[in-house]
């Protein structure tokens, strides 16, 4: 089954998530009503990559696009439901803004760890 949809089609649907999430108004929620068939299950994941300055644009876009294919293949999601978001973070910030925050306060979330401390 292809679950892909159209960029507009999806946010649209994550328009209208967001505005019943708003109005406190998901429970029992089962699509999106602004003229999409999209469910729920349709607008997943947004994968937010952190990381420090310094690469390219095509790196950076490279990067992305194949983060969406291996998300896509192996969580059988439509690659419109896909986004992802590039945060560069500079050394001097990184353990305030992403390895306390991150690494050390979530490692139950954590699937790979780094093979650094901070």
């Amino acid at each position: 089954m292809d679950r892909k949809i159209s960029r507009r089609r999806f946010l649209a649907t994550g328009a209208a998530v967001l505005g019943a999430a708003a109005a406190g108004n998901l429970a029992g929620m089962s699509t999106a009503r602004a003229g999409s068939a999209a469910t729920l299950t349709d607008i997943d994941p947004h994968i937010i990559v952190k990381l420090y300055p310094g690469r390219s644009e095509a790196q950076k876009k490279r990067l992305a696009e194949a983060i969406v294919r291996d998300v896509v293949s192996i969580i059988q999601c439509g690659e419109d439901s896909v986004s992802v978001s590039i945060e560069e973070i500079s050394p001097a910030e990184w353990a305030e803004k992403v390895y306390k925050p991150d690494i050390l306060n979530k490692q139950d979330r954590l699937y790979k760890k780094p093979g650094y401390r901070m």
